[in-house]
């Protein structure tokens, strides 16, 4: 089992008997808070990335201390030294360590390549891990649902009736 399905199952352990609508009501409430703390954490990030993000790049900065490049071309360029070499590919965002592909974080070798290129390695990251995008994906508020009494029902549904 996933995290969230544990936790939502911790979290339901004294509702299960609760009637539907209640217990959707528990799921919703719950969830609205959810949001709204991660909504609160992504705004006080102050670096540029997400934390996780942030601590999964950093230490790549110290690695690439001590290697060279050889600029081959404006956008590639040839960076040496540690246990791998590497070809970066400014503009595409490619290095021959793949590393750098897969992750869609810079590698080593592509810091090393953006330094030389007097290029901001956060510019070379997806922006799917950016505070920026971060902050966007909980923008949105989750309303809770009005109780049954105050729910603004059309007249042509109200009047329906409905079989089992």
């Amino acid at each position: 089992m996933t995290n969230m399905v544990e936790s939502l199952n911790s979290m339901l352990v004294n509702t299960r008997d609760f009637p539907y609508v209640a217990l959707l009501d528990v799921i919703q409430e719950k969830m609205s808070k959810w949001w709204n703390d991660r909504q609160i954490v992504a705004m006080a990030i102050t670096t540029p990335l997400t934390p996780s993000w942030e601590s999964e790049f950093r230490p790549r900065f110290a690695q690439s201390n001590g290697r060279h490049t050889s600029q081959l071309n404006p956008v590639t360029y040839h960076v040496k030294g540690g246990e791998l070499e590497g070809v970066v590919h400014i503009f595409n965002k490619t290095c021959t360590c793949k590393e750098f592909d897969i992750d869609k974080l810079p590698c080593v070798h592509a810091i090393v390549a953006a330094h030389h290129a007097q290029v901001s390695v956060y510019s070379l990251v997806s922006p799917y891990y950016t505070k920026e995008y971060y902050v966007l994906t909980y923008g949105e508020t989750i309303y809770l649902v009005k109780s049954q009494s105050q729910w603004d029902v059309p007249n042509e549904v109200a009047t329906r009736v409905v079989l089992p």
